[in-house]
């Protein structure tokens, strides 16, 4: 389990008023995804390889 204390959680540019979602790429092996209207709530792992693979695929199908 990720210690998730000190993580520096960060929006899209592309993020704007209400849903919007929080990412935490400064993790030892993982990057953390969360809601940004619930900061408390459950945080998604990523394997660093499979975050950049599900970027890079909506560059490729221009979504944002």
């Amino acid at each position: 389990m990720n210690d998730l204390t000190n993580a520096r959680w960060r929006k899209s540019s592309r993020s704007g008023e209400g849903e919007c979602v929080e990412v935490a790429d400064d993790l030892a092996g993982a990057v953390g995804v969360r809601d940004s209207k619930d900061v408390a709530g459950p945080v998604l792992l990523f394997a660093p390889t499979r975050w950049r693979s599900f970027v890079e695929t909506l560059k490729v199908n221009g979504l944002p």
